[in-house]
């Protein structure tokens, strides 16, 4: 168990994977704007509205529409998206294709896993 762990650990620090963010499904802009004013004034975060979205920080993303998940996603951060999406592929986690956006040089980029975790669906996004 402790050799699956080490290996486990190794490949999460070799590919970068971290949280960017958690996003939260709003029922459209005038909700996200009061839960973003929610976190404003509670814990003194300064709002970023975007076209589909506000950052109520840089780790909390509210969506003005239902985005992908039943309560909203996490952002998965890694250097290398292809070779994330292959470590989560060998973990059970397959990959939602059309969902795939890439970088000028046909990188990945970006891609939604086809999984969901109490109720958020998970994104793998290069950083």
């Amino acid at each position: 168990m402790a050799d699956l762990m080490s290996k486990d650990f190794d490949a999460v620090k070799e590919l970068g994977l971290c949280v960017l963010h958690v996003g939260i499904n709003a029922d459209g802009e005038e909700d996200a704007l009061r839960i973003a004013d929610e976190f404003h004034t509670l814990m003194g975060f300064l709002p970023r509205v975007g076209n589909s979205s506000i950052f109520a920080s840089d780790l909390i993303e509210i969506m003005k529409k239902d985005g992908p998940g039943e309560k909203g996603h996490i952002a998965i951060g890694a250097h290398d998206v292809a070779k994330a999406a292959e470590f989560f592929e060998m973990r059970g986690m397959g990959v939602k294709k059309d969902s795939a956006t890439y970088n000028e040089d046909g990188t990945m980029k970006f891609i939604y896993l086809d999984k969901m975790i109490a109720g958020f669906a998970i994104h793998l996004k290069q950083y």
